[in-house]
């Protein structure tokens, strides 16, 4: 009953803009459609008991792949966004293997220092991705010529955000997820029965890629330009506050952490020296009082045997 409350509260809150019928409300809408598949990839890795940092470099691999395809091989935008989820698996699937042999802090850093240097190039080869200036004039997202408008665009990223939810739901759902809570829960045993953990973690990696690939190069399209500062340890900190805020241990928690966290930032935009207070303050709060999330009040509570 209290998840069909949430789904009719959600579905609700997609239609809010054309109820406001406002520009405004439509770009947080559609900055809060494009953000759900970011933070639905961090908490896919996070079921595995792995917090992977990596993800804001995935996203600018799609982001810059999608907008450089588009913009000086005049490949057409769909195609585009393709590729760029397609690039972040290639290279997710190279270094995942590496990176999933550790566990624990040391994964954490090391995808840390991932990030950083996919950064640093993004930085340094000016020639190619602009330097810190970045890439302007991306075209606006477009299929057999027509480009998209505002309203359009929503529902591009609605669709996208919807698709990989429900797929996550599945996922959640099915004996794969039953596979993921094992190898959180009891490692050992799931290899005792002839589960490979390895596998599964790293396609687990491999799928929070290329959710983050697609998400970057759909970001590139709407926003018309990308810069490495998009892309750096400030993103990374907003997927990890949206997934406590929202609850990680259920796949409702990213979707209501987004609706909470994007506005909360465009609220802050012009108090940015106040953020890391505010964002410290919801940490605290929530491991303290609400450690399952905002998910945890529409969740039955188990009852003690």
């Amino acid at each position: 009953m209290r998840k069909g409350l949430l789904a009719g509260l959600l579905v609700l809150i997609a239609a809010a803009p054309w109820i406001v019928k406002s520009g405004y409300v439509f770009h947080i809408a559609t900055m809060i459609a494009l953000t759900i598949p970011l933070a639905l990839s961090i908490n896919l890795t996070l079921k595995l008991d792995q917090l992977s940092l990596a993800q804001p470099a995935f996203m600018g691999i799609g982001a810059y792949t999608a907008a450089l395809l588009t913009m000086r091989l005049g490949v057409s935008p769909s195609l585009a966004v393709l590729a760029g989820g397609l690039l972040a698996v290639v290279i997710s699937a190279v270094f995942g293997p590496i990176f999933l042999r550790i566990k624990g802090v040391y994964f954490v850093l090391l995808t840390y220092a991932f990030g950083q240097i996919v950064n640093l190039v993004f930085q340094e080869w000016t020639s190619l991705f602009g330097g810190n200036n970045g890439l302007y004039g991306i075209p606006r997202f477009s299929i057999f010529s027509h480009s998209f408008g505002e309203t359009e665009y929503y529902i591009l990223g609605l669709a996208v955000a919807a698709l990989f939810f429900f797929v996550m739901y599945a996922i959640e759902r099915s004996d794969v997820g039953a596979i993921f809570q094992a190898l959180n829960e009891d490692e050992m045993f799931c290899r005792s029965i002839g589960s490979n953990a390895q596998s599964w973690r790293v396609a687990a990696f491999i799928m929070s890629a290329f959710m983050a690939g697609i998400a970057g190069a759909l970001y590139a399209f709407y926003i018309g330009f990308i810069s490495p500062d998009s892309f750096g340890f400030g993103a990374t900190i907003d997927l990890i506050v949206i997934n406590v805020i929202g609850g990680p241990g259920s796949v409702f928690g990213p979707i209501i952490g987004t609706i909470v966290v994007v506005p909360l930032l465009e609220f802050l935009r012009e108090m940015r020296q106040y953020q890391f207070l505010v964002y410290g303050f919801c940490l605290v709060f929530f491991i303290m009082f609400f450690r399952q999330g905002l998910v945890s009040i529409f969740e039955r509570k188990r009852e003690v045997v």
